[in-house]
């Protein structure tokens, strides 16, 4: 398969064998990713040339073309989307190996650039409000301040807090289509 891997000097395009699944594998045909802050810090660690490129890339979407004897929640064909693992290969290249664990499914209501841009953002805004933040129902009646609410976890945030949980969104953006961005994701008030 053909791969975009960094060498410690460079990105370089390369050949790379295709590795059978196993146990809850799924060896996915990226159809489209999507480049996070976390691409460029991983890039940062590699500071020796490696003997292979390292193949980066996080988010990412696809079909299913095999599955490890072990996978139980998705099959052949299925479309998915997912946050990948720092521990392996990334989502640049034409195939993948994710484990079915850290897998979804693709919203049938979004095309693959749409569905590859969500993983992480999406991850990181739920885990921060309800993880953290520890937000439920019983916050209704709450107001909550994000701050740079334009970009991809505020966005989602923003979603979140108001959809799941229905609270009072205040957000802080710069530019005003950063404002009008955020008043179309759902907050109440936008702040300069």
């Amino acid at each position: 398969m053909q791969a975009v891997g960094y060498n410690g000097t460079e990105f370089v395009n390369f050949e790379k064998p295709v590795t059978d699944p196993l146990g809850f594998d799924l060896l996915v045909e990226v159809r489209a990713i999507s480049i996070n802050p976390i691409d460029a810090k991983i890039k940062q660690t590699i500071t020796t040339k490696p003997k292979t490129p390292v193949i980066l890339g996080f988010d990412a979407c696809g079909v299913v073309l095999a599955v490890g004897d072990k996978t139980t929640l998705f099959k052949v064909g299925d479309e998915v989307f997912y946050a990948g693992d720092m521990t392996r290969d990334g989502s640049n290249a034409e195939q993948q190996l994710v484990d079915e664990r850290i897998v979804g499914r693709k919203p049938t209501s979004l095309d693959y650039d749409q569905a590859a841009a969500l993983p992480l953002t999406s991850i990181t805004a739920w885990e921060s409000l309800f993880d953290r933040l520890k937000i439920t129902p019983a916050d209704k009646d709450k107001t909550l301040l994000l701050i740079g609410a334009a970009g991809g976890v505020g966005s989602m945030a923003i979603q979140f807090a108001k959809q799941v949980i229905g609270i009072n969104v205040i957000a802080t953006a710069s530019r005003a289509e950063s404002k009008d961005w955020c008043k179309q994701m759902g907050a109440d008030i936008v702040l300069d």
